[in-house]
């Protein structure tokens, strides 16, 4: 190992990984919280979504990223992913030897809950079965009622750019059905995907009573800016480069996060497969 490794340097990029746009919505509070970083983004789309996958894949692939982002040299990492956090956290932190936030850890610290409180978290299939998200927040709060619902299909179809279509209404409303039978209105809800703060608005609009949003990106970013600057880390220039990667199609996710910066961006296609062979 370099001693760059051992000794991170504040010029190395903060690394960002999700399967496809979802890490975007993390991206947008590193660039509001941290805009002098350099960042590196990797989204693993040639495999989406992770949310299907069984945890022996969805831990796989997570060794493969950890190589690739510790090949690539960065100094502190955000898994932009809840699934990955959910199921491979372990992985990532055992190869990548960087710091690295978790967004659900990070959400769960940040919570204001009363007993008996009731918090639903919308999530992947694999997050909900993982109860990474219950686990966390009873840490903190052991009489709170967490109610995880998996939300496969949403994914895919944030993906392919449905933003407010009537096919997403209709998955999203389905999803709720659990939430929106129970007269009490909830405490609070949790996007549990880095995808589904996309979707923010449909979703706030299809409860039946105002109840807050928590995007986990915030409070992970806010625990990251602090890692930084308390040792020495944080970036000293006022506005740091952004590199993507993806494992995908390259012009698609070009296009939607040149849209997304409203910016224009390139996009370096990358196999996550190669470097682990290559160890």
């Amino acid at each position: 190992m370099s001693m760059s490794w051992i000794h991170p340097r504040e010029d190395l990029p903060i690394g960002l990984f999700d399967s496809g746009l979802g890490g975007l919505t993390v991206l947008h509070q590193l660039r509001r919280l941290l805009p002098g970083e350099p960042l590196l983004y990797l989204a693993d789309s040639a495999r989406l979504p992770y949310g299907e996958r069984s945890p022996s894949e969805i831990r796989a692939i997570a060794e493969e990223a950890a190589h690739w982002l510790r090949a690539r040299r960065v100094k502190a990492m955000v898994m932009a992913c809840n699934t990955m956090n959910a199921l491979a956290a372990d992985v990532i932190r055992a190869q990548v030897k960087a710091p690295v936030v978790s967004l659900i850890d990070a959400l769960a610290a940040s919570l204001n809950l009363n007993p008996g409180d009731h918090v639903v978290v919308l999530a992947t299939a694999a997050t909900v079965y993982s109860g990474a998200y219950g686990c966390a927040i009873r840490l903190y709060f052991p009489t709170v009622r967490v109610q995880e619902i998996a939300c496969p299909g949403l994914v895919p179809a944030i993906e392919a750019g449905e933003r407010d279509s009537a096919r997403l209404e209709q998955l999203v409303t389905g999803y709720l059905t659990p939430v929106l039978r129970n007269p009490q209105p909830i405490q609070a809800l949790i996007l549990g995907c880095t995808h589904y703060p996309i979707i923010r608005s449909l979703i706030q609009r299809l409860l039946p009573w105002p109840a807050p949003l928590l995007d986990p990106a915030l409070p992970a970013v806010t625990a990251l800016q602090q890692m930084v600057q308390t040792t020495g880390l944080a970036a000293h220039q006022p506005r740091g480069s952004m590199q993507f990667c993806c494992t995908g199609q390259t012009t698609h996710f070009a296009t939607v996060v040149s849209n997304w910066l409203r910016q224009p961006v390139q996009v370096e296609q990358v196999s996550l497969q190669s470097v682990l062979l290559s160890h």
